[in-house]
């Protein structure tokens, strides 16, 4: 079984939380045993998929298979074509390099001095958008997940989930195998 869900922000994307804060876990009704594929960190929203099939989890999140994963980010301050660049190439973060990305700019917001991207990783590291604009000036304002591999957020309103259709888990599994084609 795998499932989608539009983690909402200041919820942790964990099956428990010693804190008593609220999971993932806590917003689906099932009455399958499932755990959160990945990470979204605490201030972030969007696409996260859960799943009681332990060996397409690790399929997922294994770095080898550099599974594209896409957000929306809105920033503070008016990012120019060379700062983007910059972020396409990659750049240094706790002392390593980022894979290249694509970054588009969707829109410049004068009057409230922000911009909002489109940004495409397939690496996972902690925080790892926060950190890029970090370390080329800007605060992330707001991260939002839309995409990971093939499978797309829509319009699930924050909190909601759906079961995947089997369609839909074929063409995952089919993305993950894209190798051996």
């Amino acid at each position: 079984m795998v499932f989608l869900l539009n983690k909402p922000k200041n919820v942790i994307s964990s099956a428990s939380d010693d804190r008593g804060r609220t999971t993932v876990l806590d917003l689906v009704d099932v009455p399958y045993r499932l755990y959160p594929v990945g990470r979204l960190d605490f201030g972030s929203s969007g696409l996260l998929l859960l799943t009681n099939d332990g060996e397409l989890m690790q399929e997922i999140i294994h770095p080898r298979n550099e599974i594209d994963k896409t957000y929306r980010v809105t920033i503070n301050g008016l990012i120019g074509k060379e700062e983007i660049e910059k972020l396409e190439n990659g750049v240094v973060i706790d002392g390593r390099m980022t894979a290249p990305c694509t970054v588009t700019l969707l829109r410049k917001n004068d009057n409230k001095k922000s911009s909002e991207l489109e940004m495409v990783i397939h690496e996972g590291r902690n925080r790892q958008i926060r950190k890029m604009m970090e370390s080329i000036g800007y605060d992330v304002t707001k991260l939002h997940r839309i995409k990971e591999a093939c499978v797309e957020l829509g319009d699930l309103k924050a909190g909601e989930y759906r079961q995947l259709k089997p369609h839909e888990v074929k063409k995952l599994k089919a993305y993950l195998n894209r190798r051996d084609i």
